[in-house]
């Protein structure tokens, strides 16, 4: 893959896991010309300190990558997870997360001065990214939200990740999301989300306010 070496053409914050698609997804876009923050949801308690280590393991190799920075901010996460498994339905707790994350890098990026923000969604991948998942999910973000992953299947995105060399680095063991429902909804339908009585913006508000710089 080659490094960008042109002037920044707008700046983004993208929601960085430390899963496959998301640091790949944060590649392409900084080599399409954006300058990166990397925002890191901490889903404590909701899952171990291995998530931790490594996505800063793949902030380094993205910079090593790319040749260019990449400032990584961690927020928590776990109690808009905790409100969002209280007040709402089971089967909606991945849309609601996603929704949260959504509305936490929006304030996050207003902080920064940033334009836009970065998901890692690939249209169908996971019961999260269906078309009804993800227009849900979006329902009232004013901010634009860029998913360079949309078209591709996992076997490309794998191959991109081989080859910036984040892929050895995703794989690695952790205790993943222990907050999971066991049945997940596919189609999440906007008017249901603003049903349920919680306030996300309040609380992503809390949670890009103690956003701290990891690296």
């Amino acid at each position: 893959m080659t490094t960008a070496t042109f002037r920044y053409e707008m700046k983004a914050v993208a929601l960085m896991s430390s899963g496959i698609d998301s640091p790949v997804a944060a590649y392409l876009m900084n080599r399409a010309g954006a300058e990166v923050t990397l925002l890191h949801m901490d889903n404590s308690p909701y899952c171990d300190e291995r998530t931790i280590k490594n996505v800063i393991s793949l902030a380094e190799q993205l910079e090593k990558a790319s040749g260019n920075r990449f400032p990584l901010y961690s927020a928590p996460h776990g109690p808009s997870q905790t409100a969002i498994k209280e007040s709402c339905d089971r089967n909606y707790q991945c849309v609601m997360c996603k929704r949260a994350m959504h509305l936490t890098a929006c304030e996050f990026a207003g902080r920064i001065g940033a334009e836009a923000i970065i998901m890692g969604d690939s249209l169908g991948q996971v019961a999260s990214q269906t078309l009804k998942n993800l227009r849900a999910e979006k329902t009232g973000i004013k901010m634009p939200v860029l998913r360079p992953l949309i078209g591709l299947d996992k076997t490309e995105i794998m191959k991109i990740a081989r080859e910036i060399g984040t892929f050895d680095i995703s794989i690695s063991p952790s205790a993943g999301c222990t907050i999971l429902p066991s049945r997940v909804t596919t189609a999440a339908k906007p008017e249901r989300i603003e049903e349920f009585g919680i306030d996300l913006n309040a609380l992503a508000k809390s949670s890009a306010e103690k956003a701290i710089l990891l690296r």
